[in-house]
């Protein structure tokens, strides 16, 4: 608001400066003029709203487009990172990359809309980037979810996905152990993988894109060409899926 209503009597002020500026006017003048001003708006307000909505439209519309350059310039890394898991349909015709962090309540309401998403469709290609930013929990889950990843291949680590955005309790050792033991895995190797070199690689590296793409937060939605900065209802999702394909 304070952005809109400074650039507007910028506007305004400006207008006034091609036939002299203020700086050209006495102290009289100046005072006589943001009167004026100050008399209009008052009596139309819609003025503001109408203001306001124009500058809304145009930061949209700017935004939108450093999102495509910002898509553009680091398209090998969001659509085909080695390390990250890939389900769905991998020979999708549409790609959704999700930047997910599980302790975030977002992106826990967005799980089971994003599967069905996926699953309904059947050409949707999903790749999931790990991006714990919400504490140490989000880190522990994170690693844990990578190791079982790099140490047991795709399935276990959706599982293991599908586990821990559904975890309420805290992912500490015992936990996680359970959780391994419930996957039919080994815990003690998982567990000792969470703090290896290529684990946090991962990490490190999504974290990176995310500062390159100016992601600051969970979920973040990358579909095809359009970027999504944040929770998005599943018949939104449809829609923009639509619009890629059209």
């Amino acid at each position: 608001m304070r952005r809109t209503l400074l650039a507007l009597a910028t506007c305004l002020m400006g207008s006034t400066a091609i036939a002299g500026g203020l700086e050209d006017m006495s102290d009289a003048e100046r005072a006589a003029f943001r009167a004026e001003v100050k008399a209009y708006l008052l009596e139309n307000p819609e003025v503001l709203v109408e203001a306001m909505d124009v500058m809304q439209s145009r930061e949209q519309i700017a935004a939108a487009d450093r999102d495509v350059q910002l898509l553009a310039d680091n398209k090998d890394t969001i659509f085909n990172d080695a390390a990250s898991w890939v389900g769905g349909n991998p020979d999708g015709d549409i790609t959704v990359v999700e930047f997910t962090d599980y302790r975030c309540g977002y992106c826990r309401k967005a799980h089971d809309e994003v599967a069905e998403l996926v699953n309904s469709d059947g050409n949707i290609r999903f790749v999931v980037k790990e991006f714990p930013i919400l504490g140490e929990d989000s880190l522990t889950s994170s690693k844990f979810a990578i190791s079982v990843l790099q140490l047991h291949g795709g399935e276990s680590y959706k599982q293991a996905h599908d586990a821990l955005i559904t975890l309420r309790g805290s992912p500490d050792a015992p936990t996680l152990s359970r959780l391994a033991t419930d996957l039919g895995l080994d815990p003690a190797p998982v567990l000792a993988r969470m703090d290896a070199p290529e684990v946090m690689a991962v990490i490190k590296a999504n974290h990176a894109l995310a500062d390159k793409m100016d992601i600051g937060g969970t979920p973040t939605f990358v579909i095809d060409n359009t970027m999504l900065r944040g929770y998005v209802p599943l018949d939104g999702m449809r829609q923009i899926v639509a619009e890629q394909r059209g």
